[in-house]
């Protein structure tokens, strides 16, 4: 009985965890660390709202809503970038979809970029001013109001 209840798990995971064909033919993330991400940072004019997610945090689904509404608004004025921690590319990629995260993101395995910034666990959220200089960060779920404060204090 118990051998049949972990395989019919097994199988329902199986099932569950192959990605739409619309997913699957998504381009990987591109593959960033800390030197990398310092330099795409130095290098912005504009300033940035910097999440750091997975798609296997609960806390990272509740936030993906606003954050997405926010690029859609603020995208011409504020770079939204999104950093992927300890996941797979095709939950990275299923997750965007999902969410319609319609911004850049870069896959970060290791978690060397927030642990670069001093940071760790997911989610946060950095507001970075062109050229690099972190103006403030949050660590958890971010809200309607301190997102908007963030970008606020950002494009005075």
């Amino acid at each position: 009985m118990y051998r049949r209840w972990i395989a019919s798990l097994v199988l329902i995971a199986a099932c569950g965890s192959a990605a739409p064909p619309e997913v699957a033919a998504l381009p990987d993330l591109p593959v960033t660390d800390a030197a990398h991400f310092e330099q795409l940072v130095a290098t912005s004019d504009l300033p940035m709202v910097v999440n750091v997610w997975a798609s296997w945090c609960g806390p990272c689904r509740s936030e993906a809503p606003l954050l997405a509404e926010a690029a859609a608004t603020f995208g011409d004025e504020v770079r939204f970038i999104g950093i992927d921690v300890r996941d797979s590319q095709a939950g990275a990629k299923a997750f965007i979809a999902e969410y319609d995260l319609a911004f850049e993101h870069y896959f970060d395995r290791d978690q060397a970029v927030p642990a670069s910034l001093g940071g760790a666990g997911v989610p946060l959220t950095y507001f970075i001013a062109p050229g690099g200089a972190v103006v403030s960060t949050h660590i958890g779920i971010i809200d309607e109001r301190t997102l908007a404060l963030g970008i606020d204090e950002l494009t005075r």
